[in-house]
């Protein structure tokens, strides 16, 4: 006899990570509930599955509770860049606690397996580099950040807390700088930010002196370690993203020598709590999910400027 499909709940599914991960789990023949309110995700961004027999959008904030049959919980619901999660702080700080208990509480009701899409900024500023899971973070409490990264390491705490207490099975993904088609233009992310100010002609913003630095990994890349996490008995926590480090500068300069235009780099003042360095050990990801990123920075910047290329010509 033929065994169901699974039933997955996708929370912030129409969301930049939640519909790359829609689409692959739509391709894979599972069946999928996209939870989202809209607040950054695009409905574009799910609207070829719409009408589909094995896909339901529902129009939901996590912050209040529902009730729903699944077996799997992708929880990724929550504005991931600075501009948006300190758009209203109070609410990013209820959507990371209220909406991961809420997730939690439905995961223990009907014995899901639950994801936690957790962040490299529960590291902070690092005093440790590159930063292994066991690292307890640098991070200021009481900054213009902390509604998510105090926000985010209360929700793995939940998470753990849950499983200790219910048995509930989960996985904390600690999701380092990840890029790709579906970025907003707005985000102000630094390869959005970038990329659409070289297509527009206008110079590229660094804050602080440009080196800083970063680890980007390509979408796909991201969402193919998080369907081997989900399907691994590892709980967690483990690091995701491209070990490759680059500083801002390096970036800065790559893009402005790929534009047509005439474009300059225009420096600006450092940014409250922004940290120095950013780079994952990922050997737990290659031990546990036999998983490291495949696709290199430069052709993923490629794709991702075809992209917003469409949208802005």
């Amino acid at each position: 006899m033929r065994s169901s499909p699974c039933r997955n709940l996708v929370t912030g599914g129409a969301g930049f990570l939640g519909s790359h991960l829609v689409d692959r789990l739509m391709k894979s023949g599972e069946e999928v509930i996209c939870l989202d309110n809209f607040f950054t995700g695009r409905r574009t961004n799910i609207a070829h599955w719409i009408g589909h027999h094995s896909f339901e959008l529902i129009r939901h904030d996590v912050t209040e509770p529902i009730m729903l049959e699944v077996d799997k919980i992708w929880h990724l619901a929550c504005p991931a860049s600075p501009i948006h999660y300190q758009f209203n702080p109070v609410k990013t700080s209820k959507t990371c606690f209220l909406g991961t208990y809420n997730m939690l509480g439905l995961a223990r009701r009907v014995g899901a397996k639950i994801l936690l899409a957790s962040t490299s900024e529960v590291y902070g500023d690092p005093d440790i580099h590159p930063q292994p899971e066991y690292y307890r973070g640098n991070v200021n409490p009481i900054g213009i950040r902390s509604c998510y990264d105090e926000g985010k390491r209360l929700a793995e705490s939940l998470c753990y807390d849950y499983m200790r207490m219910n048995n509930t099975e989960i996985r904390i993904a600690r999701i380092f700088n990840t890029y790709g088609p579906r970025m907003l233009l707005d985000d102000g992310r630094l390869i959005s930010n970038f990329l659409v100010q070289s297509i527009l002609g206008e110079d590229l913003t660094i804050y602080g002196d440009g080196t800083q630095t970063r680890s980007f990994c390509f979408v796909d890349d991201l969402i193919e370690a998080l369907i081997l996490f989900m399907n691994s008995s590892n709980s967690g926590p483990l690091n995701l993203g491209n070990p490759e480090e680059l500083s801002i500068i390096e970036i800065a300069k790559m893009i402005k020598d790929k534009s047509k235009k005439n474009i300059r780099l225009k420096f600006l003042d450092q940014l409250e709590d922004d940290p120095k360095r950013r780079k994952p050990l990922i050997d737990l990801a290659k031990t546990e999910l036999n998983w490291e990123p495949k696709i290199p920075f430069k052709k993923g910047l490629e794709i991702t400027r075809d992209y917003f290329n469409e949208i802005l010509n």
